[in-house]
């Protein structure tokens, strides 16, 4: 075997392990979003009411569903869940309880409470999730 013989098989090897990656790497499930993982349509708990209700608001940056945003109080029956990633550049969106909105600190993109753009420069909605209260646990899932 000679040396463009060889160095053929090893391209085509290494293009034919390596296009199942690349496919997975780019299917909808995988495009950013951290929170998709297997099970979604169960809740999931992201932390406690007592952290909650310390702040009106709940990070969680490991739970189930990946990072999320909870806002509110324990007792509202309203609860407000989103993924605080910013769909601009990928910076953690904050939470202004006065003015009821998501600001990202990178560039000033700004979400309502629902998620959507109000301010661009971001285009894309951040995404939300159903929220709820438990006992003492703060609950999300898929919406």
């Amino acid at each position: 075997m000679n040396r463009r013989d060889f160095l053929s098989l090893v391209g085509v090897g290494f293009i034919a392990t390596s296009l199942p990656v690349a496919i997975a790497a780019c299917s909808p499930d995988n495009q950013g979003d951290s929170s998709a993982t297997s099970g979604d349509e169960a809740w999931k708990k992201v932390g406690s009411t007592a952290d909650l209700d310390s702040k009106g608001q709940l990070l969680a940056k490991n739970s189930p569903v990946g990072i999320v945003l909870v806002v509110g109080k324990s007792e509202d029956s309203n609860l407000t869940a989103v993924n605080p990633k910013c769909t601009h550049a990928g910076c953690t969106v904050g939470w202004e309880a006065d003015s009821k909105k998501f600001v990202c600190p990178c560039h000033g993109s700004e979400f309502g409470i629902d998620g959507k753009v109000t301010k661009g420069p971001a285009t894309k909605p951040i995404p939300s999730y159903l929220a709820k209260v438990e006992g003492d646990a703060v609950l999300v899932k898929k919406g």
